[in-house]
Formats: C-alpha cells, sequence, structure tokens
C-alpha cells in the first residue's frame, strides 16, 4: 500500500485511503500532495473509518467523491447537454453558464480521454446515426443536430465512422460511465440490448471493445439511451442492497459454449455462490471447466452476469477481472444485503 501510495498509483483508487498523522488529513492513493515520512502514514480500508479516526479529508484529492462522480459545479452542463443533445456548443456557451472553458476541458480528459467538446459532437453523431438508420432524411437529421450544411455533416460523419451517412452499416452504441461504490463502470447499449458493463479500470477493456466489433459493426458514442439509465438507477439499487436482480434487455454475443456458460451465470442465485466444476456440471459438460473458467473470464456484463458468484471448490475467492477484492466486495454485499455497502479492501 505504500508503494502504491508513494508511486501514486490510480488503479488503487477505492481499495483504500492514506492518513497522515502530522496533518490530519486523509488521501487517495493518486494524490499529488508531498509524500509523508513512511512512519507518518497509517491506511483505512474506507472513508468512513479514516473519517471515525479523526481524520479530514483532503481538499486537493477530495477522497469524500465517489471515483468517476461528476462534481457539482458540472451537474448544471450535464443537465443542459441531456436536454439539448443536438447544441453545438462553444466556450462562450460554457462561460455564460458561470464556467472555465479549461477547467471543463481538464475534467473530461482526465474522466473520458477526450474533450468536452468532441464528446458533445460525437454525441450528436451518435445520435444523428441512429436517426438515418431509421430512416429519417439526411439533410433533416443534419440540420436537427446543430449542422449548417450538408457537406459539413458528411465530413464529421467520415471521420468518426469512415463513411458517409447514407452507406454506413455501423451501429452505435452509446457509451456511459456510471459511477458505484467500487468506482466507475463504463457501459454501452443500442436497441438490441446492453453488451458492455466494465469497471473503467479492468485491464482487458480494450480488448473487450475490440471484441464487441468482431461481433457487430459497431462505434462506441457518448449518449444516453433508456437501458442506460435503467441501468444506472438498478446498479444503485443494487449497491444499495435494495436490488437482487436487473431487468434490463442483454445482447449476449459470443459462441454458442461462451453464451451458455453466460445463461448458466444468469441462473445462480443472488447470495448464492458455486464452483466452476458446478457450474460446467449445470450445461452438461463436466469435464470442462477449465473452458468454462474462460468463457467466465469472457464475460463483459459484469454484475449482469454474476461471473463473481463463481469461486474455487476451495470456497476461496477466484481470479475477477475487476480484481479480487472488488469480487470479495459484491460476495460481503449479497451475504448482507441489508448493510451499507463499504468501499475498501477486505480484510
Amino acid at each position: 500500500m505504500m508503494n502504491a501510495f508513494l508511486a501514486g498509483d490510480p488503479s488503487y483508487d477505492g481499495v483504500f485511503v492514506t492518513a497522515v498523522r502530522t496533518t490530519g488529513i486523509f488521501c487517495r492513493t493518486r494524490c499529488t500532495a508531498r509524500k509523508p515520512k513512511a512512519q507518518n502514514v497509517e491506511f483505512f480500508p474506507s472513508v468512513e473509518e479514516a473519517a471515525s479516526a479523526g481524520y479530514r479529508p483532503c481538499k486537493r484529492c477530495r477522497p469524500l467523491e465517489v471515483p468517476g462522480q461528476e462534481p457539482e459545479w458540472l451537474a448544471p452542463l450535464m443537465s443542459q447537454l441531456d436536454d439539448e443533445p443536438t447544441r453545438r456548443w462553444t466556450d462562450a456557451d460554457l462561460r455564460s453558464s458561470g464556467l472555465h472553458p479549461d477547467r471543463v476541458r481538464r475534467w473530461f480528459k482526465t474522466t473520458h480521454g477526450t474533450t468536452f467538446h468532441a464528446f458533445a459532437r460525437a454525441r450528436r453523431l451518435g445520435l444523428a446515426l441512429n436517426r438515418v438508420q431509421t430512416g429519417d432524411a439526411v439533410a433533416r437529421v443534419a440540420f436537427e443536430h446543430g449542422y449548417e450544411s450538408l457537406s459539413g455533416f458528411n465530413t464529421a460523419f467520415r471521420e468518426l465512422l469512415g463513411s458517409a451517412p447514407t452507406s454506413t452499416s455501423t451501429v452505435p452504441l452509446f457509451v456511459q460511465r456510471l459511477a458505484t461504490p467500487l468506482g466507475p463502470m463504463v457501459a454501452a447499449a443500442s436497441d438490441a440490448g446492453l453488451c458492455l458493463l466494465e469497471f473503467a479500470d479492468e485491464p482487458r477493456l480494450e480488448r473487450q471493445v475490440r471484441l464487441l466489433s468482431r461481433h457487430v459493426n459497431a462505434r462506441l458514442v457518448p449518449g444516453s439511451h433508456q437501458i442506460l439509465t435503467t441501468l444506472a438507477a438498478e446498479l444503485e439499487a443494487f449497491f444499495a442492497g435494495e436490488g437482487r436482480s436487473f431487468s434490463v434487455s442483454l445482447q449476449l454475443l459470443g459462441t454458442l459454449f461462451q453464451q451458455q456458460v453466460w445463461e448458466a451465470l444468469l441462473a445462480i442465485p443472488y447470495g448464492v455462490t458455486r464452483s466452476y466444476a458446478e457450474l460446467a456440471t449445470s450445461i452438461g459438460r463436466p469435464t470442462a471447466a477449465r473452458a468454462v473458467a474462460r468463457s467466465n473470464g469472457d464475460n463483459r456484463l459484469a454484475i449482469i452476469i454474476p461471473c463473481h458468484r463463481v469461486i474455487g471448490a476451495d470456497g476461496s475467492p477466484t481470479g475477477y477481472g475487476g480484481g479480487l477484492w472488488r469480487k470479495q466486495r459484491l460476495l460481503e454485499l449479497e451475504a448482507r444485503p441489508a448493510d451499507a455497502m463499504s468501499v475498501g479492501q477486505p480484510e
């Protein structure tokens, strides 16, 4: 933990917090403040325990904010973006809303890896693609989505999707970043269903996106979708210990064997665990435990398809793409659904 703190390793954000005895504050692992001496440091598995020990949150790294959560100052802008998804934003618009363009840009670059203007532009094009593919006239869609000319719309379309709007077969997958007590998650959905839900720091996330493109000719674009809105509410209920199931439609993209494994995972009840051998037996392939484990690892819908409920034969939690500490927390949550969800590494 000390090595992670000294290195400012962001992958440990949410696993533990670091408290400094000499200053009386506690920080995230990625805090950029001057590092204290090791003998002046102690670690806590959650912000609640650090606060209970008398430490106050650092004003620089703001450990009380849920990772990935939109800060209060940004909330009005995001609401406007939802209310006016076809609007072409300028720096002057941001200033008129009381926001400095540089501050907005820095937050979007850090959180989403792109600028606000690029984010809003990609969202407009994704919505436009959906309209074109449902039969709306290209010219009408272009003007309604903030483009002053059809040629400008076609150029923007080619830059994003590689072809003109009338010839593309690309499917828009609307993607959102969802804050959870275990860190931000990335979700993607289309009218066909939810096809991606992974923790944002999942090492395999880029690979999972590439696998998606093999199954459907899709492009991820920022935007809203009813499935994502429902998912956000159901995830909130799940982490509060109030929801045990999910109603969103799913798009399971994989081989026949993988889909059999994922269907078997969906059949594992809330709060119940299975071994890989038991899962293999349930699909009529008792000798295929290793293949089942690989398919388990290829699951792109974390939590929804509950691969965290599969454990080792000895009862220990085994490999989990989001990290064993997250798997342990999920199992603890389901074992004690009435308890509040605490963030941090299990003892």
